[in-house]
């Protein structure tokens, strides 16, 4: 009987190191940095990179990391029933023209879907809500706020008794914007759709991995869960 084949490694055609190429994308992706700011700040390290080339290594390697932190969490999370989730929308402009960004987020503040489209009608709102619900699993409430959509929406997947719609309720994923608006003005906004669905699904997950909530825990606990999250980044796609 043959023997399995081993998987090849994605990083066989490159001459750096995976460990640089890991640190190279985590510092442009969880930080606000522009693809300059990572070059000078590797080059303080004695790492002499190009701009050209952090650019070309988020958009080779942030989706690789990016799906295998999503499908461990995916794995670990689906049959978890007791989830609220937070439904927003916020607008990005593309070229001077609006488009949605809809998030989907739970109780702790993890992101669990990002999903961009030029409207925010019934549906938008129903396959953003299809594609999160496929993914992750039905949660026992859905919060969001007063937009028809998400009525319409749930109305026709058989689910409007679970949502849940207040004037503070939603508070969570709100407040959950603001790295991925940081992110957004250091990036000088996005040029292309298809970039700001990839770079947000990118960036919600990696946020994810290193969202530790150090405001909930003694500092000591704190660095115990942020090299856990340290160690599990440099063995992802290994």
């Amino acid at each position: 009987m043959p023997r399995p084949r081993k998987p090849a490694s994605p990083f066989r055609y490159f001459k750096s190191s995976p460990e640089v190429i890991r640190l190279v994308v985590l510092m442009y992706v969880r930080f606000p940095l522009s693809l300059r700011n990572v070059e000078d700040l590797l080059f303080e390290r004695g790492i002499d990179v190009c701009h050209e080339t952090v650019r070309l290594w988020w958009n080779r390697f942030g989706p690789l990391f990016a799906a295998d932190i999503r499908r461990q969490r995916v794995s670990r999370m689906r049959g978890f029933r007791h989830w609220k989730w937070h439904l927003d929308e916020v607008y990005v402009k593309i070229n001077g023209e609006t488009h949605y960004l809809w998030r989907a987020v739970d109780q702790e503040g993890e992101v669990l879907e990002s999903f961009v489209t030029k409207s925010r009608d019934k549906a938008a709102a129903l396959a953003f809500m299809k594609k999160a619900l496929k993914r992750h699993g039905s949660p026992e409430a859905i919060t969001t706020d007063g937009l028809r959509s998400y009525g319409a929406a749930m109305t026709e997947l058989g689910n409007s008794n679970k949502r849940e719609v207040g004037r503070w309720a939603n508070n969570r994923v709100e407040n959950s914007h603001l790295p991925f608006r940081r992110r957004e003005r250091a990036m000088l906004r996005f040029r292309r759709m298809k970039t700001l669905q990839k770079f947000a699904s990118v960036h919600a997950n990696v946020h994810n991995h290193f969202n530790l909530d150090r405001h909930l825990v003694d500092r000591q606990t704190y660095k115990t869960l942020r090299s856990a999250a340290l160690a599990e980044w440099q063995i992802l796609v290994a």
